[in-house]
């Protein structure tokens, strides 16, 4: 009987591709680990326990097949390994570089709770995909049948483009609308690219725009097209904006210049990564190099704007966040990345005030310590008295996270209706608004949120859209029979 290739995570020691050295990475913005080598791949991916409940596969927003295309990569099969991964997500290769799989997949793996370590899936992910565009595995985008029925995309991050491809497949024809002169949204102006190198993110772009789908770059729906206009122009539209309203401070000196939002400094950042010309960059108001920096936050934009200052040569790169590290929400080995790189977290610390008069020049800040569980669940912040200290600062970046806009106002649709948080309300059993073939998806209905569960809406969305389009489809001959 042959030897299986699966079940050595006892006598093979997980690993990671390996990293950079960090005074080395931190000089630019290329990804800071290189992909795994064939036979480290088929090693790690050996180590899969091929366990019968398997919870990677569970705790997937997008329920990938893991365990089996594990299997495929231990065995060679590397070919059917990404049809397999692909089968289940549109972005298999930006999933495998950005996921939190620490808090996902691999935080769930069954050796993980036995003492082993988990299987590296996401190093694994990304190894085959770039593996599968190498090798001219990635097929074409082909569209389906032309069923004479066309679509509006609003929105052309994550969630709208898998949506995009999907319906496309289904011989629909589709338009995307977006407000960046670029596709990809938060993947190609919000995310760095030590993390999520650009052109990852535009060649998917160019597959989709290859296979038939139109963009419209710098297009703003409220600007140069309302809601009903698309509405009368196509069948069915899509609202996958995302969250782009910054989450405010209230505090003395918040209006001080020098004091940005991580939304701006970052896509600032990642247009000169583009060759752009940049006027707020090149003024130094978006720009770190010489400064003493303070960002404000703990999540994941908190540690890619710590990590794009060190890289434009900041003075000193400080994080400050209200609660303890283990309380963060972003990635732990995001936080490794940074402190390796030279950034220094002040854990328990929230600004009282910013002092300046033409620009800031230091937070005053306070301690905290953690108190009873909020409605969250989370141990609340609270401040200690006389704990007041301060911190210098030549540029501070908020990055508290997102919220959203108000789309019924901007889209010039009082009609869309939206909950008490500003994200717009759907039916969960069809993901249509309150608007007649008007459909939401992605971090504009559930949230700020994650990329996996953003392209896990833009699948199901396309699907209720699809129901909707056949439905009307349908409807239309008997439709025009009835007398006027």
């Amino acid at each position: 009987m042959a030897e299986t290739p699966m079940l050595k995570f006892v006598g093979v020691s997980q690993d990671y591709p390996a990293k950079r050295a960090a005074e080395l990475r931190a000089e630019d913005f290329k990804e800071i680990s290189a992909r795994f080598p064939v036979e480290k791949a088929e090693e790690q991916a050996s180590r899969c326990s091929q366990c019968g409940v398997p919870y990677c596969s569970v705790h997937c927003p997008l329920h990938n097949h893991i365990p089996d295309w594990l299997r495929l990569t231990a065995e060679g099969r590397l070919r059917e390994a990404y049809q397999l991964s692909n089968s289940t997500s549109t972005m298999p290769e930006i999933c495998g570089r950005i996921c939190p799989q620490d808090r996902l997949c691999e935080g769930n793996c069954v050796i993980e709770f036995s003492g082993h370590g988990s299987v590296t899936i996401g190093s694994v992910e990304k190894f085959i995909t770039d593996t599968a565009w190498e090798e001219g595995w990635v097929e074409p985008l082909v569209a389906g049948k032309a069923t004479g029925q066309s679509v509006a995309v609003i929105g052309a991050g994550p969630a709208g483009l898998t949506a995009a491809e999907y319906l496309r497949v289904a011989g629909h024809d589709v338009h995307v609308y977006d407000r960046h002169d670029r596709a990809g949204g938060l993947l190609t102006y919000g995310i760095p690219g030590f993390k999520l190198e650009k052109d990852i993110v535009m060649r998917r772009v160019e597959r989709l725009k290859e296979g038939g789908i139109v963009f419209h770059q710098s297009f703003e729906v409220g600007r140069d097209a309302t809601l009903d206009e698309l509405r009368k122009k196509h069948d069915a539209v899509l609202i996958a904006t995302g969250v782009y309203k910054p989450r405010a401070i209230k505090a003395p000196g918040i209006g001080t210049a020098g004091i940005v939002e991580s939304l701006d400094y970052l896509i600032a950042s990642n247009r000169k990564s583009f060759g752009d010309t940049v006027a707020a960059f090149e003024s130094g108001a978006l720009n770190a190099e010489g400064k003493n920096v303070v960002v404000i936050g703990g999540g994941d934009t908190a540690m890619d704007c710590v990590r794009t200052a060190l890289r434009q040569g900041a003075k000193s790169v400080k994080c400050l966040y209200r609660r303890d590290r283990a309380n963060m929400p972003g990635s732990q080995r995001e936080v490794a990345n940074a402190e390796e790189e030279g950034a220094e977290f002040v854990w328990l610390a929230a600004p009282e005030a910013f002092d300046g008069t033409d620009t800031v020049t230091a937070v005053r800040a306070t301690k905290m310590r953690l108190g009873q569980p909020d409605a969250s669940g989370r141990r609340a912040p609270e401040p200690e008295p006389g704990s007041e200290f301060r911190l210098d600062a030549d540029l501070v970046i908020k990055a508290l996270g997102f919220d959203a806009e108000d789309l019924s106002r901007l889209f010039g649709n009082e009609d869309l209706t939206v909950t008490r948080w500003g994200t717009v309300r759907v039916d969960h059993k069809t993901m249509q608004t309150s608007v007649d073939g008007v459909f939401a998806a992605g971090d504009i209905v559930r949230g700020a949120s994650l990329v996996v569960w953003a392209i896990r809406d833009g699948r199901d969305v396309a699907e209720h859209m699809q129901a909707y389009l056949k439905a009307k489809a349908k409807a239309a001959p008997q439709k025009a029979l009835e007398p006027a």
